[in-house]
Parts: C-alpha cells; structure tokens; sequence
C-alpha cells in the first residue's frame, strides 16, 4: 500500500486482513475437530440401526441393542465388573497420588525427583510392555482375572493423573496458610484436613474423575490380565467385535462416551469454581 494512500483505507484494510485471518484459522480448526469427532459421533447412528449388522446410514431406528445389552448378563457383568474396579481405582489412586503430591512438592525428600519420575512412568512406558510384565508377575501368584490384580494395575496407571493435578494445585497455593495453622497449634494432620485440603479439594476431584477414566476406559492391560473369571467391559467388546460383531457394540461405546462426556463436563465444572 502507497504511503500517499488514504489513513482510513490503511486502518481498515488492517482489522479487515485480521479478520479473514482468524475466520480462516477458525475454519481449520473446525475442519480438524470435525474429522476428530465424526467417528465418535457415527457410533450413535449405528446403535440405533434395525438390522442385525452394523451398517451406516441405518436401515431405521430401534433400541434394540441398548436392551439386549442390558438383557445379557455376560454384558452385565463386565459392566459391574469395570465400574468397581473404576471406583475403587478412583478412591485408591486419589489418595495415593495426593499424598505421593504433598512429598514431592512440600517435602524435603533426598530422592524427589527420582520419587516424580517413578510416579510419572507409567505414562511412559507403553501399555503393551506394561501389560506384558504385569502377566508375568500376575499370573503365578494368581493375580490375573481377578480384582485385585485390576485393581493394582489400574492404580499404577491412574496416579501419574493425579499427581500431576494435584501437584499443579499445591504449587499454587500458599503456604503460609498451612504454616499459620500450625504456628495456632495445629497439628500436621489438622493443618492438611482443616486448610490445605479444602483449598485443593477441586483439583482432588478432577484427578479422582481423570483416575476413575484412565481405569474404565483401559483396555491394552485388560488384554494380559483378564481372564474368563473376570473382564472388563473393553476387553468383552474386543472380544465381541472378532467373534460376535453386531450394534450391541456401537450401543456400548456410546454409553460409554456418555459416561466419558458426563464426568469431563463435570471435570470443567470443578475447574471453573477452582478458578474462582
């Protein structure tokens, strides 16, 4: 543009090429989010096809699949199975992490680092290989199939999610509120229950949803430590997408992306009033 051109037309040219640019970045990111989400979004069209096969478009729509889903107790019983060894993952891996958070931000450890990067491993180490040694040290001492061995391995997999949540909110908060409380005659104890917690009791809940989600929506490990006295609900789809493939598998997944969705909108809602 010429020095001599008009300042009205080289001020609005600017805000205009501003404009066009960010209306162009915000196509391309919905292009990307698009592709990302169609998958997930097509399951619920084929959960509710009328025929026997999962077929897209669907040939009408029925909930046939979400009741026999419910009618079949193998189905039934990976559900339950999946959901108590989530909430117990949840509650174990919430309290292990929280108090594996406070040594590594406020204690004085010689060996913290070395303590943050065996929290952080399992994030690592790929789930194959973990999965692959656990069977091996499962399966003579008859841990496989069963809940306590899902139980430890889900735990394992759930704290580096915690710690790195509830790190991130002892990081942020002050200190001298803890030390205010002792110097009034609180104990350690009293001090973490009475002034600590409650401040990062948000941040406690987020990592027990993101705990509760990394055990219910595992399935590498579920393929070396389930066995046929006991499977979560991901390997029994696996198992029925190579043996008995029908939409009770898409009718599956979207309840389990309604669980998904549900507890991340509940994530955001925490956030928030921990932000506040």
């Amino acid at each position: 543009m010429s020095p001599d051109q008009p300042v009205a037309a080289r001020t609005f040219s600017h805000p205009l090429r501003t404009t066009i640019v960010r209306l162009a970045g915000g196509a391309g990111i919905g292009v990307v989010l698009f592709f990302l989400l169609m998958p997930t979004l097509l399951i619920v069209p084929m959960s509710l096809n009328a025929t026997a096969y999962i077929e897209l478009p669907p040939r009408g729509l029925t909930l046939r699949w979400y009741l026999d889903y419910l009618a079949d107790p193998d189905w039934r019983a990976a559900t339950v199975f999946s959901l108590k060894i989530a909430f117990s993952t949840a509650v174990a891996a919430t309290a292990t992490g929280t108090l594996a958070s406070l040594a590594i931000v406020r204690g004085s450890l010689p060996g913290r680092n070395a303590l943050k990067a065996l929290a952080m491993a399992p994030m690592i180490v790929p789930h194959v290989v973990f999965g692959v040694a656990l069977y091996l040290v499962f399966s003579p001492i008859g841990l496989t199939g069963n809940f306590t061995g899902f139980l430890i391995a889900h735990c394992v997999l759930s704290i580096p999610y915690v710690v790195i949540t509830v790190s991130a909110a002892l990081e942020r908060f002050d200190p001298a509120l803890e030390r205010a409380a002792l110097s009034c005659g609180a104990s350690r104890t009293q001090a973490f229950f009475s002034v600590v917690l409650p401040n990062i009791a948000p941040a406690v809940a987020v990592a027990a949803v993101f705990a509760f989600l990394a055990s219910f929506d595992e399935a590498t490990v579920a393929f070396f430590i389930s066995d046929t006295g006991g499977k979560t609900i991901s390997r029994k789809m696996f198992e029925d997408i190579d043996f008995n493939l029908t939409p009770v598998i898409a009718a599956v997944s979207t309840l389990m992306v309604a669980i998904s969705l549900l507890l991340m909108g509940s994530v955001e809602l925490l956030k928030g009033r921990r932000e506040e």
